[in-house]
């Protein structure tokens, strides 16, 4: 029987709960597509719905010539919308930050301090928000990030490449692993 108090756990029912979890685990890039979908249903005022904006900054990350990780990331920034508006990057990079570099992920985490630039001054914030990462090592990806491909990817007319392009590096991305390293320790103590 299960254990019902983790202080009275057993190994061989951390091995078992291991497994189950790769095996939810495996299912997260048909989650991330999901999740992607219904940023469809959001447009909050915008030109395009939310789903369109990120296929447009992960576009413009492919036209870049940017890593696959980074154009993953590029077209799940906003997925924390999905969840909140308000604290989405947050969300967005910690959905992230097992399948991509820590650059990658401190570049979505935040993304919205450096999108201030185009517009924090209209709400009576701090446009310069960005300035307290100029010392990190991703701060000039980070820009190219929101000055290039993010804030201008609002665009009907702009021709963007559809879900379906980025399907297979979702799978690449979301469909790491993260749990070989338990798998091996688990099958080396069996």
């Amino acid at each position: 029987m299960p254990f019902t108090r983790m202080d009275q756990s057993t190994a061989a029912e951390w091995m078992n709960i291991g497994r189950e979890v790769a095996r939810r685990q495996a299912q997260m890039p048909t989650l991330i597509k999901s999740m992607l979908r219904q940023l469809e249903e959001q447009v909050d005022g915008f030109e395009t719905n939310q789903l369109v904006h990120a296929l447009q900054t992960a576009t413009r990350a492919v036209r870049d010539q940017a890593s696959e990780e980074l154009i993953v990331a590029a077209l799940c920034h906003d997925i924390g919308k999905v969840i909140s508006v308000v604290n989405h990057p947050a969300i967005g990079a910690e959905i992230l930050k097992p399948y991509v570099s820590r650059e990658i992920y401190e570049i979505v985490r935040t993304h919205q301090d450096f999108q201030g630039r185009h517009y924090y001054a209209l709400m009576e914030m701090n446009p310069n928000a960005r300035e307290q990462y100029c010392h990190e090592p991703w701060y000039a990806l980070a820009e190219k990030f929101t000055d290039e491909w993010d804030q201008a990817s609002f665009d009907p007319e702009y021709e963007t490449l559809p879900l379906t392009y980025f399907e297979p590096m979702i799978d690449r991305v979301f469909g790491k692993n993260l749990l070989a390293n338990f798998d091996a320790e688990a099958q080396a103590s069996a």
